[in-house]
């Protein structure tokens, strides 16, 4: 009987833990959000009071300048910190593994390329946490299961390069970026931006790519990493796809589907199709 209730209690501790919000590995993820958003903070000199101009953004190719006129960004607020939050997004680990529902939450600055990104889902109803992160010039992918054992630890100069490369993509969302020194923009034609990024001696370019009313449809690079299970890199064309775009409560004309994708000779796999719950704390109207 001593041995049942001993079982029974542990099954209850389990459950308890799998439950609660807290989590080591998630208020680790909330502790690097919060110290490098005071350094932010500390380094932004623009003030969330003064508002884009057309003038602020008369360096940039006129196709970058029509899409920043064209989603209403034009006299809205000089943001240095751009915040998207994913529900119930379809994510899978790997080329024919099951799909997870996740939910993403990613921050990303703009006074240096700084990305953090938060996975939180369930594998057969045990929580998986994922971290990904580019900060200081150096990135790397976490993942923990039941909030405590470690699935995998990606870091290296593949992975740099990579997290460089999904900063670069989403760029474009943070103006404020756009006008920092480590990223170029070159205008290839009417519908094409070529974009380059250098910081701490790592370099990594792609391509933007509009559609004909001027709204960002994709993002191309051959130059983001793909990790396998032995913890090799194989480079395959990479795209970050963004559709359905809508005016959100601030404005701003955003999409609000975001899919990423490895390109393969084959088939394209899609490994990330999310619909955009937020961005910056606001929602489509």
């Amino acid at each position: 009987m001593m041995i049942l209730w001993i079982i029974i209690a542990v099954i209850l501790l389990v459950t308890l833990w799998f439950n609660i919000p807290y989590s080591p590995f998630k208020n680790q993820f909330r502790k690097d959000v919060a110290k490098r958003s005071s350094l932010s903070e500390q380094s932004d000199v623009v003030g969330s009071q003064h508002g884009f101009t057309k003038e602020v953004f008369a360096g940039l190719p006129p196709l970058l300048q029509n899409y920043l006129e064209t989603c209403g960004y034009i006299g809205s607020p000089r943001k240095s910190v751009l915040n998207m939050e994913y529900k119930k997004v379809d994510f899978a680990l790997g080329l024919n593994r099951p799909k997870l529902k996740i939910d993403y939450s990613q921050l990303d600055f703009a006074d240096a390329p700084t990305r953090l990104a938060f996975i939180d889902s369930k594998m057969f109803g045990v929580p998986f946490q994922g971290y990904d992160y580019y900060i200081e010039g150096k990135g790397g992918m976490k993942g923990v299961l039941a909030k405590l054992f470690q699935l995998f630890d990606q870091t290296g100069k593949e992975m740099d390069k990579a997290c460089l490369v999904t900063y670069l993509a989403e760029i474009i969302f943070l103006p404020e970026a756009m006008l920092q020194d480590f990223v170029a923009f070159n205008q290839i034609d009417g519908h094409t931006i070529e974009a380059k990024i250098e910081y701490k001696g790592v370099t990594a370019s792609g391509k933007f790519h509009f559609n004909d009313v001027c709204e960002m449809i994709c993002f191309s690079s051959d130059e983001r990493g793909q990790s396998a299970s032995d913890g090799t890199f194989e480079y395959i064309p990479w795209e970050a796809q963004c559709q359905e775009y809508k005016v959100y409560s601030d404005g701003i004309k955003r999409p609000t589907i975001f899919r990423a994708v490895w390109k393969y000779p084959d088939q394209d796999f899609v490994y990330f199709d999310g619909k955009i719950s937020s961005v910056d704390g606001v929602e489509v109207k």
